[in-house]
C-alpha cells in the first residue's frame, strides 16, 4: 500500500507522540508468526499498557529524533514491530520475551530505557510498582525484627548483669 506525504508525516507524528510518552521501548521483527498470534501479542499489549506498531524503518527514524529511543536507530532493519511501555519500564520487554520463547520465529533486536540500549533481560526482570513496594516492606519488616531482637537481648544482659 502506497502512502502519501500526509499519511507518512501523520505516522511520524504519531509514533513521535508515542515515544515522548514512554517509559521504554522494545523492538522485534516478527517475520514468520502469523496473524493469529500477532492478534493475540496484540491483545497482550493493551491489557499490559503497551503499544505496539510496524512502521517503516525510515519513518521509524525519523519518528524517535529527538527522542531518548533515538539510539536504537541501528536496530531498524527488516521488518520492524516497536514497542512502547507506557505504565511500566518493563512491561514491553517482559511481554516480548515471554512470546519469543512460545514463538521461535520472533526475534527481538534491542530495548532502550533512560537514553540508552539496554539488555532485553534487564527491563524484563525490573519490578513492578506493587513488587517493588512489597519487596520494601519486607525489608523494613526485617530489620524492625532485627532491632526487636537486638533490643531484647540488650534489656536481657542488662537484667542480667543487675541480678
Amino acid at each position: 500500500m502506497a502512502l502519501n506525504l500526509q499519511d507518512k508525516k501523520a505516522i511520524v507524528a504519531e509514533v513521535n507522540e508515542a515515544a515522548r510518552g514512554a517509559l521504554s521501548a522494545v523492538v522485534a521483527d516478527s517475520r514468520g508468526v502469523t496473524v493469529e498470534k500477532m492478534t493475540e501479542l496484540r491483545k497482550s499489549a493493551r491489557e499490559a499498557g503497551v503499544s505496539m506498531r510496524v512502521v517503516r524503518n525510515t519513518l521509524l527514524r525519523r519518528a524517535v529524533e529527538g527522542t531518548e529511543f533515538e539510539c536504537l536507530a541501528d536496530t531498524f532493519t527488516g521488518p520492524t514491530l516497536i514497542a512502547f511501555s507506557n505504565e511500566h519500564p518493563g512491561a514491553a520487554a517482559r511481554l516480548f520475551k515471554d512470546f519469543a520463547k512460545a514463538n521461535k520465529e520472533f526475534e527481538i533486536k534491542g530495548a532502550a530505557f533512560e537514553g540508552k540500549v539496554q539488555d532485553v533481560e534487564f527491563l524484563a526482570t525490573l519490578p513492578t510498582y506493587e513488587e517493588a513496594i512489597a519487596r520494601l516492606m519486607g525489608t523494613m519488616k526485617e530489620a524492625a525484627a532485627g532491632k526487636l531482637v537486638r533490643t531484647l537481648a540488650a534489656l536481657r544482659d542488662k537484667l542480667q548483669e543487675a541480678a
